[in-house]
This record gives structure tokens, C-alpha cells and sequence, in this order.
């Protein structure tokens, strides 16, 4: 081969220069048409700011008629009017541990919510020595909710005020999915599925244990849908084909994307891809059998938080696409997949110079972000 690579180069360097810069100028060209036809369309958007200020805004949820629910993680839930109006604190909000990464967290509409007015609220309760993750339910009215009652508490309490996880999700089948965190110190609690932490819960809505779970036989672990698990901040459902993904903080390194199956173990602390904060090892291993892999892990951390799959029209290149709001790098990743595998990533609305807290998509196909401060907004993603 090294013969006829020269004698190539060889007649090349006879041919006139004309020749030589028209033949330069056409390679150029047709690399540059392959390169536009092979790339994705850019989407042109705009930022549109829908409610300010909230302080350190964390679920949202959108209400029939276009109004939405906002938490705040302080313990208000607000509503949002198709005015941008944002209403004083609703009342019958259940009292929350606000400390540390502790608060109110994620706020659920029942499927059914057009019918029975139900709205779930997941949240930080008890105190200093004995708190947990908990969820609750009460019917939603023009002042706030009534009849709120604790549907589930995590189990075992912790003494510390990280790690709670707390994203909810309905799943076709109308029962909700609730991470839960490890509470920082106590990781090697995510790989026993007698403790609540560092899983995935999955309940009725009334918050009673779906006999078809895992390990629905072992009343400890009834519970338990997946296990495993740091500190999970993001979680949403496929709608067309029931898939669950979720997502988790790593320690300095690790962040994970996961696509969870029941009974599943996804690894913390005995894999990782992260080290402690102190620089050691949490483990010497990135995988091993009868744990599942990431579909996409992250180093150094982005510090996911807020998940969102697109399937709006507003947007067609991005039908699809996973959306991970990263607070550390003040963006949004989108994620292309194919075949299961995430094959793209792209970082985006970094203009807001925000840490981004949450990303939904909104039933009117639009984006909804939430920025992570006390001078929060709720930023909607429109077409341009």
C-alpha cells in the first residue's frame, strides 16, 4: 500500500496549482454539504420567563386550564396563574424539615386528577435526629388542600439532612414512583432492601404495596422497585413506552443515568465511578455481575437534577431526547438516544446563568425549567 500512497502524492504534486485549488475548493464543498446533511437541525428557541421570584422552586406540576403548581423548597406550594400570577403560600401544606438539602420536594398530579382533585407532595419531615422522605396526598381547592393525609414514610429514620432523593412519578398503571436518598453517611444502607434508603419505592396512590412488587413476599422489602442507589434527583416515565429513567448524584464523579427494571440493583456504594469527597476510592470497582451499568455516567459530576423526556410537538428534532437539568455547569444536557443507548449530548440554555433545579415538558409540548435560587423563576422554552 505505501508504494501506491506515493505514487499518488507523487502525481498529485505534478498537477498545475489551477487544478490543484479547484480540486481543494470541491472536496471542501462536498465535505461541507456531507457535514449539514449528517448534523441535527439547531433549534431555534426563545426563554420566556412565566413566574418570578420563587424562592428556591423545586417540583412543578401543570393544572388543567394551564395554571401550574410550584414547590418551593422552603414548604410552600404556590399557584401559578395563566397571568403569571403567583399566589401567597396554599394552605394545608404539611409542615417540612427545612435544613440542609431537606424541604419540600416534588408535587404529582393523581391521574385521575380532572375527577378526584388529588395532589401528591413528597418532603423532608421530622427533625435534626429522626427525619425522612414522606409523601402525602389532599384534594386540591381554590385556597390549598384538605384532607391531606401521609399516604408513605421512608424507613428507617436518619440523622442527617442529606440525601433524600424525593422525585415522584405516576406510572401507566396509576401506581407512583418515589426515589429515595441514602442519607450521605449511610450508603451501604442502599444495598440492604430492608432500609428505604437509596431506592426506588413504588406504591399504590393510596399509598398501600402493589402485590406484583419485586420482592412484594419479604414484608421489609415490599417496598423496594430498585435498590442501589445515591442520591436519585431525577425520574420520568416514557409515555408511549412505559420506560422508566432515572438519575442520581455521584460523590466527585459518577453522576448516572439509569433505565430501571423492577428488582434491579444499580450498584452504590459497592460500584461507582466516582471517588468520596476526600479523594479516596468509595469503591475499587466501576462494575460488577448481577449489578446494572448506567446508560450514561458523568466525570467530573454535572450534578443532575430534574429529568424530562420530550415527545411535544413544538420542537421535532428533539422528539425523544432525555433532558437532565446540571447544576453545577448551569445547563441543560439533552441526550439523544438510539437503540436504548444515549449516542449524543448537547449542552443548552447556558444564557440563563442559572443553576437549573428541575426540567419538565408541559402539556403544551413547550420546556419548563426551574432555576435553583432564592430569586427562582420558572423559565418556559418556546419555539422562535
Amino acid at each position: 500500500m505505501r508504494p501506491s500512497t506515493t505514487r499518488s502524492a507523487t502525481s498529485l504534486a505534478r498537477c498545475p496549482a489551477w487544478f490543484l485549488a479547484k480540486l481543494r475548493r470541491s472536496v471542501f464543498c462536498c465535505g461541507l454539504v456531507l457535514a449539514m446533511l449528517s448534523a441535527p437541525a439547531l433549534a431555534r428557541y426563545e426563554l420566556v420567563t412565566v413566574a418570578e421570584p420563587l424562592a428556591f422552586p423545586w417540583g412543578i406540576a401543570f393544572l388543567p386550564g394551564g395554571e401550574l403548581l410550584v414547590t418551593e423548597r422552603s414548604g410552600a406550594l404556590r399557584r401559578i396563574t395563566v397571568d403569571r400570577v403567583i399566589s401567597a403560600p396554599l394552605s394545608g401544606v404539611p409542615e417540612v424539615f427545612v435544613r440542609g438539602q431537606g424541604g419540600l420536594f416534588d408535587v404529582a398530579l393523581h391521574p385521575a386528577f380532572a375527577e378526584n382533585g388529588l395532589v401528591y407532595l413528597s418532603y423532608a419531615y421530622g427533625d435534626a435526629d429522626a427525619n425522612a422522605t414522606r409523601v402525602a396526598r389532599g384534594h386540591l381547592t381554590a385556597s390549598g388542600l384538605e384532607n391531606l393525609e401521609v399516604i408513605f414514610t421512608v424507613t428507617p429514620t436518619k440523622d442527617t439532612p442529606q440525601h433524600y432523593g424525593g422525585m415522584l412519578a405516576f406510572m401507566a398503571d396509576g401506581t407512583l414512583l418515589l426515589t429515595t436518598g441514602d442519607g450521605f453517611v449511610y450508603r451501604e444502607a442502599a444495598q440492604d432492601r430492608a432500609s428505604g434508603l437509596g431506592k426506588t419505592i413504588r406504591i399504590n396512590d393510596d399509598g398501600s404495596i402493589p402485590a406484583d412488587n419485586p420482592f412484594a413476599a419479604d414484608p421489609a422489602a415490599a417496598a423496594v422497585w430498585t435498590y442501589g442507589h445515591r442520591n436519585p434527583q431525577g425520574l420520568a416515565v416514557d409515555p408511549r413506552t412505559g420506560t422508566v429513567y432515572q438519575h442520581e448524584h455521584g460523590p466527585r464523579g459518577g453522576d448516572e443515568l439509569n433505565r430501571l427494571v423492577p428488582g434491579r440493583n444499580y450498584g452504590w456504594p459497592a460500584v461507582t465511578f466516582g471517588l468520596d469527597y476526600t479523594g479516596a476510592r468509595v469503591s475499587p470497582y466501576s462494575e460488577l455481575p448481577g449489578m446494572e451499568p448506567p446508560l450514561k455516567y458523568w466525570v467530573p459530576s454535572i450534578a443532575p437534577s430534574g429529568l424530562a423526556i420530550y415527545q411535544g410537538d413544538a420542537f421535532p428534532d428533539w422528539r425523544g431526547s432525555l433532558f437532565v437539568g446540571a447544576l453545577v455547569d448551569r445547563e441543560v444536557r439533552r441526550l439523544s438516544l438510539a437503540d436504548g443507548a444515549v449516542v449524543a449530548e448537547e449542552a443548552l440554555f447556558a444564557e440563563l446563568g442559572e443553576r437549573i433545579r428541575n426540567v419538565r415538558t408541559g402539556p403544551d409540548g413547550f420546556l419548563y425549567l426551574l432555576t435553583d435560587s432564592a430569586q427562582g423563576k420558572v423559565v418556559r422554552v418556546e419555539p422562535r
